[in-house]
């Protein structure tokens, strides 16, 4: 009976899946969509209870048997980086020495996103000697909200949006809405680059339009990001410096959460798109309000100037988070369409949309994957091993083909 009423408390933590996510978390119990039926909710209980887990760790600590699932066959030596707080969308620095990511913990004086960047090898270290409250530094200002960092090729700055610059605290956040499941889009996001002091050295929009979501090419020559500045959700490039600014996507709807192929030569991403003229009328609806619905996402593949676009994955749900496989063949994701619901688990897909593979096997949530640029390791964040509370760690493992 404990563990029953463990995974339905599980199912409660809907979705962290948007790169602003926050919002999510400080309202998540507003979430829950009460219409899922109870069988529904019985069934997913039943798959979680029926899982295995090794019992791989190297970590001081960790409850072994809920960090590492026996299935998760591509995902050796399974390290578990931070204990406390909602930490999430942990990217790699250009040399696989360090992570940046935001968090959330209110106990710690940090009410809403904030950046930090920190060494793997000083989390494991920390762990090991049981000191299991490891934050990282400080990169953004500790002002506004923030979200989506992203290193620089330097490996010395970081990018990241806020909303520091319209106000000192937290942006509010909207109540759930009429039974809807809707993310905010605050226009107030620009995009920033701080050096690992938290000092910002340059800004690189400056509009009262939603800027963020902004990633950096392999070759260290562009960034992608997201904006309203046309009307919708499209995607752009621009230089490392902000110039030169893009639109590479011009089709209604969400476009957003991108990243590039290993050579920087494509780029992938999620993007919502309607079968009737309604569906289209209420996302113009939403738009103005700066909101949007993320329930119907599918991953669309390009080349990074935004031609040869073509669909990657029909699944159905919520596909998003997508990172490009080290052999630029493959790309992972988080993704939602077993179920319709709890739980999210990573998954893998050719680029022709063929060959999908699930790769991790968590009961509740994984998302934000990305490999380190050797190829080597992946990262990425989960619910796995919080004790039943709604805490979001990140995780790192060696990847095995």
């Amino acid at each position: 009976m404990v563990t029953l009423i463990l995974k339905v408390k599980y199912l409660k933590l809907l979705l962290y899946f948007y790169c602003p996510y926050k919002p999510l978390l400080s309202s998540r119990k507003n979430l829950f969509d009460m219409r899922v039926s109870f069988l529904l909710l019985t069934l997913v209980v039943l798959a979680g209870c029926n899982q295995q887990a090794t019992t791989e760790s190297t970590t001081t600590g960790v409850d072994s048997s809920t960090v590492h699932f026996a299935e998760e066959k591509h995902l050796k030596n399974v390290r578990q980086l931070t204990f406390s707080g909602e930490n999430a969308e942990a990217y790699w620095s250009f040399d696989n020495t360090m992570l940046t990511f935001q968090r959330t913990n209110k106990n710690a004086g940090i009410p809403c996103d904030q950046i930090f960047y920190g060494e793997v090898e000083s989390f494991l270290s920390s762990a090991k000697s049981g000191n299991n409250n490891a934050f990282g530094s400080l990169v953004s200002t500790g002002k506004g909200r923030t979200t989506c960092s992203f290193f620089m090729p330097d490996n010395k700055h970081v990018l990241y949006a806020s909303t520091h610059l319209k106000a000192d605290s937290c942006p509010p956040v909207l109540p759930h809405q009429h039974g809807k499941y809707l993310w905010q889009l605050y226009p107030e996001f620009e995009i920033f680059i701080a050096d690992l002091n938290g000092n910002i050295v340059k800004q690189l929009t400056n509009n009262d339009y939603y800027d963020a979501e902004a990633v950096v090419s392999p070759n260290g020559d562009k960034i992608l990001f997201t904006s309203t500045r046309s009307g919708d959700l499209e995607l752009y490039t621009m230089n490392l410096d902000g110039s030169d600014v893009k639109q590479i996507t011009n089709e209604l709807g969400y476009d957003g959460g991108a990243n590039f192929s290993p050579d920087g030569s494509q780029i992938v991403w999620r993007a919502s798109r309607f079968d009737t003229e309604e569906e289209r009328e209420e996302y113009r609806q939403n738009l103005k309000k700066d909101l949007v619905s993320p329930m119907k996402m599918e991953l669309f593949i390009a080349n990074t100037d935004g031609s040869n676009r073509r669909k990657l994955t029909d699944l159905g749900a919520a596909n998003w988070a997508p990172f490009f496989h080290p052999s630029g063949n493959k790309v992972v994701f988080s993704s939602n369409h077993k179920t319709k619901s709890i739980p999210f688990n990573l998954y893998m897909i050719n680029t022709d949309g063929t060959g999908l593979e699930q790769i991790t096997f968590d009961n509740v949530f994984d998302a934000f994957p990305m490999f380190s640029y050797d190829g080597k390791k992946l990262a990425w964040c989960s619910n796995r091993n919080n004790g039943g509370t709604r805490e979001t760690n990140i995780f790192i493992a060696d990847w095995v083909e």
